[in-house]
């Protein structure tokens, strides 16, 4: 569990930082813009493949090899879609956080374990990140698509993750205390 615990709280924090980075240069399909999109689908990629490297043998695990596949098709989706503006890159981001939110709302689900807890943070996180893809396809085809979305979408995102690890502290320190 303590490993889980970091990769959570890196993994939030990083994704709340994208988002402030994200901020600065989301007005336009600049290079750092494109850059950036990329780029969050594959901190995915590697999150997932360290947390998969930490759930040998369970269910979950096909899930986050799953993830892993999906993310890395997101990120190149995501460049190519880059050619085709805005709204190309706001139905593919919805697209993938729409399948993604099911996978990670399927991981928290299986991960519901005494040790691990409910899992209500990532439970939320995967059940927003659907619905949130979900407003994004019918906004890429609307008028004047934009990224604005993208940045509390990611900040959300990586709150979650930051709370999932404060329980899985709390729950760590609450079994070290029972046991004392």
């Amino acid at each position: 569990m303590p490993a889980l615990l970091r990769l959570y709280l890196i993994r939030g924090l990083i994704a709340i930082g994208w988002a402030a980075g994200f901020a600065a240069v989301h007005d336009a399909l600049s290079a750092a813009t494109v850059i950036l999109l990329i780029a969050y689908p594959l901190i995915d990629v590697v999150a997932s493949l360290l947390d998969a490297r930490e759930d040998p043998g369970t269910p979950a695990r096909k899930l986050q090899i799953f993830n892993i596949a999906l993310s890395a098709l997101a990120a190149l989706g995501l460049g190519l879609s880059a050619v085709g503006g805005v709204a190309a890159v706001l139905f593919t981001f919805g697209a993938w956080a729409i399948v993604s939110g099911v996978a990670q709302f399927t991981v928290a689900l299986r991960r519901r374990t005494r040790e691990l807890g409910r899992q209500w943070p990532m439970l939320t996180a995967g059940v927003l990140s659907v619905i949130a893809g979900a407003t994004y396809l019918p906004a890429a085809v609307g008028t004047g698509p934009s990224l604005d979305m993208l940045i509390l979408y990611t900040a959300a995102g990586g709150t979650f993750f930051v709370l999932q690890a404060i329980s899985l502290a709390w729950r760590q320190r609450r079994t070290r205390s029972l046991a004392a």
